[in-house]
C-alpha cells in the first residue's frame, strides 16, 4: 500500500516517513510553487534515507495569496498554514493515503480537525500524521536514535519547506529587512544528512493449509 508524505528534508517529515516505512511503500513529495527551485535538498535527503522522491509543481497563485497574507499580517503563520493546506489538497488528488510531519505541539503548519475532515471528504483520501501524538522531547529522542541532522538558523540552512519560497518572494519585492520583520527572532531549523539505522524491511506472514 502506498503513502505519499509531504517532505521538506527536515527531521519531522523524515521521521514520519521512517515510522510509516514498516507498513507502507513510502514516496516523499516536495511541493514547489514555481518561484524558486527549492527541491534539491529534499531530493538529496530522500536519497540518503532510501526513499523515492517526487517534486509536485503547484499553481503559483497559491504562493501569491500566501505572500499577501504575510505582508498584511506582518507575520507568517497564516500564510504558511495556507501553503500547507493547499499542498495537502494537491498531493491528495489521485493519492489514496497522504501524510506529513506535523506533531502534537506544532502551531504552524497544522490543520485543525474540521479542515482534516473536509480534506478527506472532498479529496476522498486518508490523511495521517504519524507524529501527532508526539511532543518535542519524544520527537527529539526518536530523531537521536534514527537520524543524523545538522541545525542552524532558518536563513542559513538549506531546506525545501514552504518558508524558502515565501521568504524569497518577500525579499525580492521588499528587501531583506521586510523578511526579518515578518520572520522575527532567531529560528533554528534542521536538515537531515542521513540515517543512523538501516531501513526496516517489511515482512509478511505466510499461512499454510
Amino acid at each position: 500500500m502506498d503513502v505519499f508524505v509531504l517532505f521538506s528534508g527536515g527531521k519531522d517529515s523524515s521521521l514520519s516517513a521512517i515510522l510509516l516505512e514498516p507498513f507502507f511503500d513510502v514516496t516523499l513529495v516536495t511541493c514547489n510553487f514555481g518561484f524558486a527551485e527549492t527541491w534539491g535538498t529534499a531530493g538529496t535527503v530522500a536519497s540518503e534515507l532510501g526513499f523515492q522522491h517526487r517534486v509536485m509543481q503547484i499553481d503559483g497563485a497559491i504562493l501569491e495569496a500566501a505572500y499577501e497574507m504575510a505582508i498584511n499580517d506582518g507575520y507568517p503563520n497564516r500564510a504558511i498554514n495556507h501553503l500547507h493546506a493547499c499542498a495537502l489538497e494537491c498531493v491528495a488528488s489521485g493519492h489514496a493515503i497522504i501524510a506529513d510531519g506535523t506533531r502534537r505541539d506544532d502551531r504552524v503548519p497544522m490543520l485543525k480537525l474540521p479542515d482534516v475532515q473536509r480534506l478527506e471528504d472532498t479529496r476522498k483520501c486518508t490523511y495521517t500524521r504519524p507524529l501527532l501524538g508526539y511532543g518535542r522531547c519524544a520527537v527529539d529522542a526518536l530523531v537521536d536514535i534514527h537520524l543524523k541532522i545538522e541545525e542552524n538558523e532558518s536563513e542559513k540552512i538549506e531546506k525545501s519547506d514552504y518558508e524558502v519560497e515565501l521568504r524569497a518572494i518577500i525579499e525580492e519585492r521588499h528587501g531583506p529587512e521586510m523578511v526579518r520583520t515578518i520572520f522575527p527572532g532567531r529560528h533554528l531549523q534542521s536538515r537531515v544528512i542521513g540515517r543512523k539505522t538501516a531501513p526496516r524491511l517489511r515482512s509478511y506472514a505466510m499461512m499454510g493449509d
